[in-house]
């Protein structure tokens, strides 16, 4: 009879600061929705706050795409979260920086 191997992968956590980034990519799609609900319930009459909720989005986007490279900075854990986080903040953060440059 054949040897029989049992292989036994251990369970890896992902880094906080991963944890973090997709938080971060979370909210700052949430505030791109909050914001054009604010701007369509005030029949676009609240420019500047509606700008300091954009601008607030774009700082966050780029906070958590830089808490996303430096988690994979870790060498023991799963580097899923990190690749997750960089890559939709990387995404928002360039939607936004496309929303900013086209004067919308």
């Amino acid at each position: 009879m054949a040897k029989r191997y049992r292989y036994a992968f251990a369970r890896q956590d992902p880094p906080p600061n991963a944890i973090l980034s997709v938080a971060l990519a979370a909210l700052s799609f949430l505030l791109f929705f909050v914001a054009i609900a604010v701007s369509y319930g005030t029949r676009q009459k609240a420019g500047p706050l509606v700008g300091g909720i954009c601008v607030f989005a774009t700082l966050l986007a780029l906070y958590g795409f830089l808490l996303g490279l430096r988690s994979f900075s870790r060498k023991a854990g799963s580097h899923n979260a990190s690749v997750a986080g960089t890559i939709a903040n990387g995404v928002i953060l360039i939607a936004w920086l496309g929303v900013y440059l086209m004067g919308v």
